[in-house]
């Protein structure tokens, strides 16, 4: 019997497969509760299995107030990575439930992903390997890196690696950042600017910024269209930061020369209209998915549990 009661586990990458931070709560006196394998826990499981949790790691699922409603022992939500969108944070602080952040933890595999999905842009990479399979030999005359100017909105944890890699493959950074952090970049390499200046300027546009405070898209079709034709976006933040519907109009009319992006709203899409576009490059929210940042994320998330439920 729990000494110290229930804590849910509902990251896909920590159901499919046991972690071992995660089992080590069990040594503090908690009982560890664990939604479906592998899958996305609906609304419906987790008003079933969140009664009587103190403690919920939780990965991106969708909180809901129903969900809230039935968690009347819950005292902490500690997330295994930065974003909290997906949580009612108002609504949990209403109610007395801290909410915690792996900060950091996935940024790396994050930023490698984004440099992966540029070159896969760049290179036509996923249209060669698939040519070849079916029997082809595709060959599309690709682009380099070198001297082209990437745009990058957001220079937190992520974004900040982003820029480092960039300059280090000798492409040029504008930047938008509200706090404007100093990188420790050179001037010649890496500037600041404003949004619609980053997006007019940017070969490459890569996103790594939360959404806007009242839930609009940041890239609506006017700033879509404001882009140098033939742009390359990448977008391993979040789905809704782009209005999906100018995206693919943009896309339509080549003035987004490729949209790689490693996040939908919903996950799985339930349409191929974007996902299944012949200029998309689409991963399934691989960004923090590597065994370096499952580790940081999981050890930070069951650490910053404990800290609260002990306190």
């Amino acid at each position: 019997m729990s000494l110290n009661g229930r804590i849910l586990v509902t990251p896909r990458s920590l159901t499919a497969e046991a972690h071992p931070d995660v089992e080590r709560l069990r040594e503090s006196g908690f009982d560890i509760v664990y939604s479906t394998p592998g899958a996305m826990p609906t609304e419906d499981e987790l008003v079933a299995l969140v009664p009587g949790c103190v403690g919920w790691l939780a990965g991106v699922e969708p909180v809901t107030p129903r969900i809230v409603d039935a968690a009347a022992d819950l005292k902490v939500i500690s997330r295994n990575g930065v974003g909290v969108d997906n949580l009612p944070v108002d609504l949990l602080a209403n109610r007395g439930v801290k909410v915690m952040i792996a900060e950091g933890a996935n940024a790396l595999g994050v930023a490698e992903l984004t440099i992966g999905l540029i070159f896969s842009a760049l290179r036509s990479i996923p249209l060669a390997d698939a040519g070849i399979k079916a029997g082809q030999w595709p060959r599309r005359r690709g682009m380099e890196i070198r001297d082209r100017t990437v745009g990058i909105i957001g220079c937190g944890a992520i974004g900040r690696e982003v820029a480092r890699m960039i300059v280090a493959l000798g492409a040029k950074v504008i930047a938008y950042d509200p706090v404007r952090p100093n990188l420790d970049l050179a001037g010649g390499d890496f500037t600041y600017a404003e949004i619609d200046d980053v997006v007019a300027a940017a070969d490459i546009l890569t996103l790594h910024c939360p959404m806007p405070r009242d839930g609009s898209a940041l890239l609506d079709r006017t700033r879509l269209f404001s882009a140098p034709e033939g742009q390359i976006l990448i977008n391993t933040a979040r789905a809704r930061l782009i209005d999906e519907d100018a995206l693919i109009e943009a896309l339509d009319a080549a003035r987004i020369g490729c949209y790689a992006t490693d996040v939908f709203e919903p996950e799985p899409p339930t349409s191929l209209a974007l996902a299944g576009h012949p200029r998309v490059i689409a991963t399934s929210h691989i960004g923090g998915f590597t065994t370096e940042s499952v580790d940081r994320a999981t050890r930070i998330a069951a650490e910053n549990l404990l800290h609260i439920l002990r306190n």
